[in-house]
């Protein structure tokens, strides 16, 4: 009796090339996406001056628009990355950007700060569906030559919608109302969002079963034992919660006396966020060429400058730092967060995800602490402040500097 003979070995699927029609399609959708996202999660920044008039708030209290949603985005990050497996990953990056833009929309007809910040923290854990998958699925579906492509174009997406957001409600609401400026940035959100979901494609595999929660939870514990890991994480934290800081408050000492801008002019401040497309590339490409360790230092240091620059009262002055803070912070935040994924020897997703988490939750926690020393000090008291997050991103990246290599990178 003949052996039947053995099943054929199941080809490869096949990622998607620069050349091929999809790769433009996933590429735009994603920049889309990003945009989207960024939009929808820092549009209220400019409006913090103009929450504190309605709701009659402290600088302080209305921060909490921008830190509230943060704050719950930041674990909800870790919980979506690992869901997402399961339950597919263009479903959930497409579903997260619509609850968002749903959530952005009601909350512009909110009658009472409450209900505002209950809808803000129901925007963060919209939001953390798409950063918190979009990398992964870039990762298996694009070819790894085409992959620095377009995740530069995801990041720029992501950069211009950080921007373009705060500028068109600063505008809006100088026209109108902070109310129709957010209804207009949650209209926008939601044609993404249907944007996005017709044009990616679903992603070749899915996990078939739910993820395990032991599992899940030694990998998280392996990365925060990890030295370098643990500086790289307390990094994000640090530069993301001095540029936060820096940008929630520079509109009210700019509306306020000696200054005394209108709301549309403060909102032209935000497009030095265009440094951050340039920041990134030319920092990162330096570390690539010289070492990581050689570079990090640097960026933070510039952050170190700027603050300083801010302090007199000077218009020109002040633009400058706020453009050196700005380059500071996108700096070594693609630094460290290109280190993350190498100095991780498995669970890259998971080491990623711990890194988005301590970086939202810098941007929470200082974010809202420097209303209380704007309220008690002024501006100089916020510069203290990012200045202190600034020196200790600048100490620890010297001390990144000395740490040996994990095992895995290490010559044999």
């Amino acid at each position: 009796m003949n052996a039947s003979p053995p099943p054929h070995p199941k080809p490869a699927p096949q990622t998607i090339g620069r050349g091929d029609p999809l790769f433009l399609q996933i590429t735009a959708a994603f920049f889309l996406g990003g945009f989207a996202t960024f939009s929808l999660l820092y549009s209220v920044q400019p409006l913090l001056p103009a929450f504190a008039r309605e709701f009659d708030l402290s600088p302080a209290g209305a921060s909490l628009a921008v830190s509230i949603a943060t704050m719950a985005m930041a674990p909800t990050l870790i919980l979506a990355g690992a869901l997402s497996e399961f339950l597919g990953r263009k479903g959930l990056m497409a579903s997260a950007v619509a609850a968002a833009s749903a959530a952005t929309l009601a909350a512009s007809f909110s009658s009472d700060w409450t209900m505002l910040l209950i809808l803000r923290a129901l925007t963060g854990v919209g939001l953390a569906g798409l950063p918190a998958v979009a990398m992964a699925y870039l990762a298996d579906e694009i070819d790894p030559k085409a992959l620095g492509l377009a995740m530069g174009l995801y990041i720029a997406g992501s950069t211009l919608g950080g921007m373009a957001g705060r500028l068109e409600v600063s505008v809006i609401a100088d026209i109108s109302s902070w109310r129709v400026a957010m209804i207009a940035v949650g209209l926008q959100g939601l044609v993404g969002a249907l944007v996005f979901g017709l044009a990616v494609p679903r992603e070749r595999e899915r996990a078939q079963a739910p993820p395990r929660l032991r599992e899940l939870m030694s990998t998280l514990r392996g990365h925060l034992v990890e030295p370098g890991l643990r500086l790289l994480f307390a990094e994000g934290f640090c530069v993301m919660g001095a540029f936060v800081c820096s940008y929630n408050y520079i509109g009210f000492r700019l509306a306020r006396a000696p200054f005394s801008l209108s709301q549309t002019t403060i909102g032209f401040v935000f497009v030095l966020y265009l440094l951050g497309a340039a920041s990134s590339a030319i920092m990162g490409d330096l570390a690539g060429r010289i070492g990581r360790r050689r570079v990090l230092w640097i960026a933070a240091g510039i952050g170190v400058v700027g603050v300083a620059a801010t302090l007199p009262d000077n218009l020109y002055a002040i633009v400058a730092g706020i453009a050196l803070i700005t380059w500071s912070f996108f700096g070594a935040h693609s630094i460290a967060s290109s280190w993350v994924g190498l100095r991780a020897a498995s669970g890259r997703a998971q080491a990623a995800a711990l890194y988005l988490f301590f970086y939202y939750l810098g941007s929470s926690t200082a974010g809202s602490a420097g209303g209380w020393f704007y309220q008690a000090w002024g501006w100089s008291g916020v510069a203290a402040l990012v200045g202190a997050l600034f020196a200790a991103a600048l100490l620890m990246a010297l001390r990144l500097s000395k740490t040996p290599p994990p095992r895995h990178l290490q010559p044999s």
